[in-house]
């Protein structure tokens, strides 16, 4: 006979993040596939506006009564030991997005990114989950390391406190994974993702609401910047395909559409799907800002069996219905 707790206990998903834009899709997926979900979310207001993921997870409550959502910061060790309870697998997301702001407040990035990610980690370890995912970026590569960006690069330049502060996440609970070696601990660089519910500020949900309400869009730079946009949908499956399939031990993996488009083809192809002729208003290149990202793809392929399924022009067209069911 089974022992009922125990196979409750093997489905138990802990999503820090979980109400944030790539947070709400994963548990939506976990859910559709009858996990029981438990959500860490500190609710600020920035870089995700907080009516955002009130929105979320008003909507997840909504659409699946079970999950639980819980109000707590990830580097709170108490409050991420009690969400821990009766969880098999962690998917950590939680973390200050966001290369630009990051300049404003490194200190901020540096406590919620790197010692969220180590308290989040310890907890995880000494509570006995078995399997860890975390989010990390594509922004730790900066603009030294060779093209397309393969996860054995040294990535030893970031660009910004957001992007050295995601290296050193990584580095630390690589470290720290040592001490838990059969533990499966993916760091998942996400390249450029992009979807409905997205960060508003963000290059295609931004530049889709500018060219649909006949606002300008500022572009920075010259457009020739180039950028490996990844729809949300399959960088979800990523996730799931970490969270069920990565080999114990530390491991990082791109997830990213390995077909790189430059900013004035986006806008272009944005204003072939809206019908509207987008106006572009140039301004100075940010710092923090890299040149281009691009993906090498081989090691998910191979260890993961996962590749991205939808093309630029198919996402962008969903980015502009939600935009235009969501004004």
């Amino acid at each position: 006979m089974v022992n009922s707790d125990k196979a409750n206990s093997d489905n138990g998903v802990l999503v820090t993040g979980g109400v944030g834009f790539i947070g709400y899709h994963v548990c939506r997926a976990l859910l559709a596939r009858g996990d029981r979900v438990t959500v860490v979310d500190d609710f600020s207001d920035a870089p995700y506006p907080l009516a955002c993921k009130e929105r979320n997870a008003a909507d997840l409550r909504a659409e699946y009564p079970a999950i639980r959502i819980l109000t707590a910061c990830v580097t709170d060790g108490t409050a991420m030991e009690a969400a821990m309870e009766g969880a098999s697998a962690v998917i950590h997301l939680a973390g200050l997005a966001g290369v630009r702001p990051s300049f404003a407040d490194p200190a901020r990035y540096t406590r919620v990114n790197v010692e969220g990610s180590a308290t989040v980690h310890e907890l995880a370890r000494k509570t006995g989950v078995r399997r860890f995912v975390f989010a990390s970026s594509s922004s730790v590569y900066g603009n030294s390391t060779p093209l397309p960006a393969h996860e054995s690069a040294p990535a030893l330049t970031p660009e910004s406190p957001y992007a050295a502060s995601k290296r050193a996440a990584e580095l630390l609970v690589e470290t720290l994974s040592r001490q838990a070696p059969s533990m499966p601990c993916a760091a998942l660089r996400f390249f450029t993702v992009y979807g409905p519910r997205q960060r508003p500020e963000m290059a295609i949900t931004l530049f889709t609401r500018s060219i649909l309400a006949g606002k300008p869009i500022t572009l920075f730079g010259d457009g020739s910047m180039r950028r490996d946009f990844t729809h949300v949908a399959d960088i979800v499956r990523g996730v799931l395909a970490a969270l069920d399939r990565a080999p114990g031990g530390f491991r990082a993996y791109n997830l990213g559409s390995g077909a790189p488009v430059d900013l004035d083809a986006l806008i272009a192809l944005i204003g072939r799907t809206t019908g509207q002729s987008p106006v572009v208003e140039r301004a100075p290149v940010p710092p923090g800002d890299v040149d281009a990202t691009f993906a090498d793809l081989t090691r998910a392929a191979t260890e993961l069996g996962w590749q991205p399924r939808i093309p630029l022009d198919e996402g962008v067209r969903d980015v502009v219905d939600w935009a235009r069911a969501h004004p």
